[in-house]
């Protein structure tokens, strides 16, 4: 690198490396516009306009001063960070024996191979026949500290440097072109080339590193595992007569139970029963058993506190929703005519969304008390649900009778929580009734009677609600064991009408030459004499029948297109003009295959004679519409 004294402002005439004449400025200037540098003249005169030169760089010094961190030169303040999608452009560097020439920073920058693990060492070709180690050394110790360099004798060479980010600085210099001195000779010039090579000291001082760092990971894990580690149990002593004295007295001791049936386990495993032992062991082993009485007990204590806890917490829920149903009952007496006139419009609306929310909850909390009640009836008694086979869901039927019993099922959840609210109201009603039998003496003679009359209609409305309500219940019952008498009826005439359609498209493989018309004639003659049952009778029937004529999914996307493609030519299309058109998007499909499916679907495609004599052909035509319309 250059030092300060032999910088760009010194450059003396023994010193310049360039040939071109200083004098031709339009000569320099393209060369350096060609080196992508702003171009300033040799004795300080500026060859551009100073609005277009870099304000911090002097003009005096004859060049542009060096800006990249490898570069010696006049210290100046770092340049902004550059974005990365605008190219670097690099600068002149100025060496004792030999110069450095940028290449156009318009080109695409060099290549470089994948950098190897704790790469240190960087190959260096394309070097002039003339360079020697002390030139490469010259250039490349700017770079850094430079261990080893093994130059071959085809103009490359391997620097290996003492640590990694060095290499990064030696790359930049790849694409630099070098010329030794002033010299225009070609065994004096040439253009470097940098890039990672692969050592193998370079990797065993990587593959060491990284074992001394697992090592110390290993280490602090390991340290780290100690430390959360639980601390072992405390040893177990010795048999002898003395500790299984004391043994004998912690097995008596409710609270030292644990830690004494631990060490007479130990001991029992060890082998320390024998003849002499026996009596002891067999005295402790009694003292153990005597604490499965007072096991069982404590087991017995609990279920009848959890008992008494689900007893508070269901009588607790009822409360509250006796409470959200006087809120309710309030709720409805403000909605009545006669009270709600007198509200504004903003208080009708705050009690309106206030109705709505209190009951919500409360459908909420009846629900869960239903829950409760589920899970008793399902303790008491788990065979109700085998006791009524036809009351079970079939989960194995098709899409109908999913929905259908779906729907019932729900209906049958919300007749069965309003039961539950009647229940809840009737006994609310019963509770006031038989407080309104008990007044004071004050109001003994003036209401009871309005109050039990009262009481006695609504109980009776009640009643009344809840048979209508078992009515309907029964209804929906017998609705669903008819849906399912129909849904096995629909099964048997599916299959049925498959079984026709396989006969038919036998029939049709088999007899060529006949006619589509005779086989469309017999379909219909089978009809009218009852061999296939309702085929034309409903929109259902058609569906089911053609759901059993499609039998794959590229059958159904030909059946859409072929439908699309003859509801544009409401005049018919032949065959081949057909296939043609389908040829373009699938061109694995036959003639043949297309015709079995038109001639399967007779509700939706019908063939037609047209023309007269020699222009006579057979032309199919989309027919879809005409049963829908005639259904």
């Amino acid at each position: 690198m250059a030092s300060g004294a032999d910088g760009p402002g010194n450059l003396g005439a023994e010193q310049n490396p360039l040939s071109i004449p200083v004098a031709d400025h339009g000569a320099w200037a393209t060369a350096m516009n060609n080196l992508g540098i702003m171009p300033v003249g040799i004795s300080g005169q500026q060859l551009v306009s100073e609005s277009l030169c870099i304000p911090r760089f002097d003009p005096g010094l004859g060049l542009i001063a060096p800006i990249n961190p490898m570069m010696g030169g006049i210290s100046l303040v770092p340049p902004p960070p550059i974005p990365p999608d605008v190219p670097v452009i690099k600068e002149i560097i100025h060496c004792k024996s030999c110069t450095l020439f940028p290449q156009n920073p318009n080109l695409p920058p060099p290549s470089t191979r994948e950098r190897p693990p704790g790469c240190k060492t960087v190959f260096v070709g394309g070097l002039p026949e003339n360079a020697t180690e002390d030139i490469i050394r010259e250039v490349f110790d700017q770079c850094g500290e430079i261990i080893a360099i093994r130059k071959s004798k085809k103009n490359f060479c391997h620097i290996r440097f003492s640590e990694e980010f060095m290499i990064d600085k030696a790359i930049y210099l790849s694409g630099y072109r070098m010329r030794i001195g002033s010299s225009t000779d070609k065994k004096d010039s040439g253009r470097i080339h940098v890039d990672f090579a692969q050592a193998r000291d370079d990797l065993y001082e990587w593959e060491c590193k990284q074992r001394l760092l697992a090592r110390e990971e290993r280490h602090r894990r390991k340290i780290h595992e100690d430390r959360l580690r639980p601390p072992s149990p405390p040893p177990i002593v010795h048999y002898s007569e003395h500790e299984a004295a004391l043994l004998a007295e912690k097995l008596k001791d409710d609270n030292k139970f644990s830690e004494a049936t631990a060490v007479l386990f130990t001991w029992i495993d060890r082998g320390e029963v024998n003849r002499r032992t026996a009596n002891h062991f067999y005295s402790m082993i009694q003292s153990a058993n005597s604490h499965v009485r007072r096991l069982m007990s404590e087991k017995a204590l609990h279920e009848e506190e959890m008992e008494r806890a689900k007893e508070i917490f269901k009588n607790a829920l009822m409360a509250i929703l006796m409470q959200f149903e006087q809120i309710t009952t309030i709720f409805t007496a403000a909605t009545r005519q006669k009270a709600w006139d007198h509200f504004s419009k903003a208080q009708r609306k705050n009690i309106d969304i206030w109705r709505k929310q209190c009951e919500e909850l409360r459908n909420a909390h009846s629900e869960e008390i239903m829950g409760i009640r589920r899970e008793e009836e399902m303790e008491m008694s788990d065979d109700d649900s085998d006791d009524i086979p036809n009351k079970r869901m079939r989960t194995e039927e098709n899409g109908v009778c999913d929905q259908t019993q779906a729907s019932l099922r729900e209906e049958n959840d919300s007749l069965r929580w309003q039961l539950d609210a009647y229940r809840n109201e009737v006994e609310l009603l019963k509770k006031e009734q038989s407080r309104a039998g008990r007044p004071d003496d004050d109001h003994a003679h003036t209401q009871p009677h309005t109050h039990a009359h009262s009481a006695e209609a609504q109980i009776q409305l009640l009643q009344q609600s809840m048979h209508n309500m078992q009515q309907e219940l029964l209804s929906l019952q017998e609705k669903l064991s008819s849906k399912e008498t129909e849904l096995e009826q629909a099964r048997e005439e599916h299959h049925y009408l498959e079984l026709e359609v396989l006969t038919l498209r036998e029939k049709l493989l088999s007899g060529k030459g006949e006619s589509v018309e005779g086989i469309n004639g017999e379909l219909h003659e089978k009809s009218v004499n009852g061999c296939v049952p309702s085929l034309y009778l409903s929109r259902d029937r058609r569906s089911e029948f053609m759901r059993g004529g499609v039998a794959s999914e590229k059958e159904a996307l030909l059946l859409g297109i072929i439908s699309t493609f003859l509801h544009v030519h409401p005049f018919g299309a032949n065959l081949e003009y057909l296939w043609s058109y389908i040829q373009r998007l699938d061109s694995k499909v036959s003639a043949g295959e297309l015709e079995r499916l038109m001639v399967r679907l007779p509700s939706m495609f019908r063939q037609e004679l047209s023309g007269v004599g020699a222009t006579l052909e057979k032309r199919w035509k989309f027919c879809g519409f005409d049963s829908l319309s005639s259904a």
